[in-house]
């Protein structure tokens, strides 16, 4: 399903005998695409198989995120939490890995979580603004309403605060669309 603001990058990699050369950001190449943010804070998350993070989002200082695989898989999420968007409630997702070498640009506005489909998944991500704990919410996972079609990979692992988060009908959710 598309979403306005989604962008899955397609990176240019020059493969040898030596092994492989990319450039993982650019911010001319992300302007001509659309995306001129500017990034503050770099996340590195490692996480073992079944592990389901999310769906995690800012009610105040919304972050745009531009995600990437290093290591293993993921199943990657985002939901549109952007109350004006005919695409409010409704999610994306897609396999990042290391083999595909896909990134996706998720703009503010957006909850987003991951399932680590491989033994082990590293995963980095920019943020176009500061982690505000304060501000940090959380939507389930297996919410009901979204129905996000999660891969059928076996037991989850979820955090106690993940575990309870809200529901997507009683979610706390950013007051402005941005």
């Amino acid at each position: 399903m598309f979403i306005q603001g989604i962008i899955v990058l397609e990176l240019r990699v020059f493969v040898d005998e030596r092994g492989f050369f990319f450039e993982s950001y650019n911010s001319k190449t992300l302007a001509a695409l659309g995306i001129d943010v500017s990034f503050v804070q770099d996340n590195h998350s490692l996480s073992r198989r079944g592990t389901l993070r999310g769906i995690h989002y800012q009610i105040k200082n919304p972050q745009a995120k531009l995600v990437r695989v290093v290591s293993g898989e993921v199943f990657d999420v985002s939901v549109d939490l952007r109350r004006s968007s005919p695409t409010f409630g409704r999610w994306f997702g897609l396999t990042l890995s290391a083999a595909n070498m896909l990134q996706i640009y998720i703009p503010p506005g957006f909850g987003h979580g991951f399932l680590t489909l491989s033994d082990m998944a590293e995963m980095l991500y920019k943020a176009s603004d500061f982690y505000a704990p304060e501000h940090e919410r959380c939507i389930r996972w297996d919410d009901p309403d979204l129905a996000i079609d999660w891969p059928p990979d076996g037991e989850r692992t979820i955090s106690e605060k993940d575990a309870k988060g809200s529901f997507f009908r009683e979610a706390d959710l950013p007051v402005q669309d941005t």
